[in-house]
C-alpha cells in the first residue's frame, strides 16, 4: 500500500475487509441470478427476490443513517456483515440442499436489504475515523481501486464457477466474505460513536436532524438532486436499452467488450486519483461526469462498437473522478456526527430515482424509438452534472479539510 497510508493499521484492516467483501458482493448477483433461475425456472421469480432486496433498503436507509450516526460505526458495520453472512449462507443451504422455495429466499433477500441498509451510511462515514484529514482522498482512490477491481474480476470469476458448480456455491463463497470482513473489522481500533448523536433523544429526532443538516448544506442537496436525474435517465437506459441497441449494431459480444472497458476506466482513473492533487475537487468531480453521457450518445448515434468501447472507457474515467470527489468531499466537510445521516439521504434520492427509470424506459423506447430516447438520456444527462456549475457553493468548495473550510461549507 502506497505511503501515507501504508503507515495505517486500521485502515490496512478495513481496506482488507473491503477487498474480501466487495470481491464476494461482485460475484454475487450472477451466481443468484442463475441459481433462482435453474431452481425456479421463473424470471418472475428472481424478479421478486431482486425487489424483496430492494425495497427494505429504500425503506430502511434514513434508520441505518441515524444508526451509525449514533452508535460505534466499527460496530455497526461488524454486525451488518455478520448478518449478511448469515442470510446469504442461508440462501446457500436453500440451494445446495434443493430445497429452493420462493418464499424463505425473497424473505432472506429482504433481511440482507435491511442490512445493507445499515452498512451503506456507515460505511462512508467511518473511512475519516481511519485516516489523517490530509489523507481522505488517497483512502477514497484506494478504496475505488479495490472496487472497481472486484467488478471486473467478480463476474466473470462467478460465472467461471456457476457453469462448474452452480450457483449455490458462489453464493456460499459470497457468504464466506461477510465473515471473513466482520473477522477483519474487529482488527480496528474501538471508536466511539459522536457525543452529538448519543446525547439525542431518539431515531426519529435523529433522521429530522439529519434531513435538516441535509437541507443546510446547499452543495450537498445540488449535486444530489444533479445525481438523482442522472440516474433516473441513466441506469434503466443503460441496462436495458444498452444490450439491446448494440446487438443491433455489432452484436451480442460488443457489449461485452464495452461494460469492460467502462470498467477499465473506473480502475485507472482511481489508481490515477490517489496521486492527482486537485485544489477544487468537487467541482472537477462535476465536470468529469459529463464524460459518463458519452456512450450515451455514441450509442442513439448508432456508431459502431470501436467508438462505443472508447466512450464507455472515458465515461468509467469521468466516473471514477466523479465518486472519489464526492465522497471525499461529503467526508471532509460535512460533519462527523452528521455524515452518515446526510450520506444516507442522498443515496435514498438516488436509489428511488433507479426503479423509476428502468420502469419508464421500455415505453418510451415503444413510443419514441430506443435510439432517440438513448441520445436524449444522454443530453439530460449531460446537463444535469453541469447544472451544480452554476451554484458558487459547488464552484469554491475546496479540498482539504479545516476546521475553518467545515464551517464555511456547511454555512454555505
Amino acid at each position: 500500500m502506497p505511503a501515507p497510508l501504508r503507515l495505517h493499521k486500521d485502515f490496512r484492516w478495513f481496506l482488507t475487509a473491503r477487498s474480501v467483501s466487495l470481491l464476494g458482493s461482485a460475484m454475487a448477483p450472477v451466481a443468484l441470478a442463475f441459481a433462482v433461475l435453474d431452481a425456479s425456472g421463473s424470471p418472475g421469480d428472481l424478479g421478486i427476490v431482486l425487489t424483496a432486496h430492494m425495497v427494505p433498503l429504500l425503506v430502511f436507509l434514513l434508520v441505518g443513517g441515524a444508526t451509525a450516526d449514533r452508535l460505534p460505526r466499527r460496530t455497526v458495520l461488524i454486525a451488518a456483515n455478520l448478518g449478511s453472512a448469515l442470510t446469504q449462507g442461508a440462501v446457500a443451504a436453500l440451494l445446495l440442499t434443493g430445497r429452493y422455495a420462493l418464499l424463505p429466499v425473497a424473505a432472506l433477500g429482504f433481511l440482507n436489504g435491511v442490512l445493507a441498509a445499515f452498512t451503506t451510511p456507515a460505511l462512508r462515514g467511518i473511512v475519516p475515523q481511519l485516516v489523517p484529514r490530509d489523507a481522505t482522498r488517497q483512502a477514497n482512490a484506494l478504496l475505488g481501486s479495490v472496487g472497481n477491481a472486484t467488478k471486473i474480476l467478480g463476474p466473470s470469476l462467478s460465472g467461471t464457477l456457476v457453469a462448474a458448480v452452480g450457483g449455490g456455491p458462489a453464493i456460499a463463497f459470497d457468504a464466506l466474505t461477510y465473515f471473513l470482513a466482520a473477522a477483519c473489522l474487529t482488527r480496528l481500533s474501538p471508536l466511539s460513536g459522536p457525543p452529538e448523536a448519543r446525547r439525542s433523544a431518539g431515531l426519529l429526532a435523529d433522521i429530522r436532524s439529519g434531513w435538516a443538516e441535509y437541507r443546510r448544506i446547499r452543495w450537498v442537496w445540488t449535486v444530489s438532486l444533479a445525481f438523482c436525474v442522472i440516474n433516473l435517465v441513466q441506469v434503466g437506459t443503460w441496462q436495458i436499452l444498452g444490450p439491446v441497441l448494440t446487438r443491433q449494431i455489432d452484436g451480442e459480444a460488443a457489449w461485452g467488450f464495452v461494460l469492460s472497458a467502462r470498467g477499465a476506466g473506473l480502475l485507472v482513473m482511481s489508481a490515477l486519483m490517489y496521486r492527482l492533487a486537485i485544489r477544487h475537487l468537487l467541482r472537477a468531480g462535476q465536470l468529469a461526469a459529463v464524460l459518463g453521457a458519452l456512450p450515451l450518445l455514441v450509442l442513439g448515434a448508432r456508431l459502431h462498437a470501436p467508438w462505443l468501447v472508447a466512450a464507455a472507457f472515458t465515461a468509467g474515467l469521468g466516473s471514477s473522478v466523479a465518486s472519489v470527489g464526492w465522497d471525499t468531499s461529503l467526508q471532509e466537510h460535512v460533519p462527523q456526527h452528521a455524515l452518515s445521516r446526510v450520506s444516507s439521504f442522498d443515496d435514498l434520492l438516488s436509489y428511488l430515482a433507479i426503479p423509476v427509470g428502468q420502469l419508464s424506459v421500455a415505453p418510451l423506447a415503444d413510443r419514441f424509438g430506443g435510439f432517440r430516447v438513448t441520445v436524449a438520456a444522454g443530453v439530460v444527462y449531460a446537463a444535469a452534472a453541469l447544472a451544480p456549475l452554476a451554484s458558487t457553493a459547488v464552484r469554491r468548495l475546496p479540498h482539504g479539510r479545516s476546521e475553518h473550510a467545515v464551517a464555511e461549507a456547511v454555512g454555505t
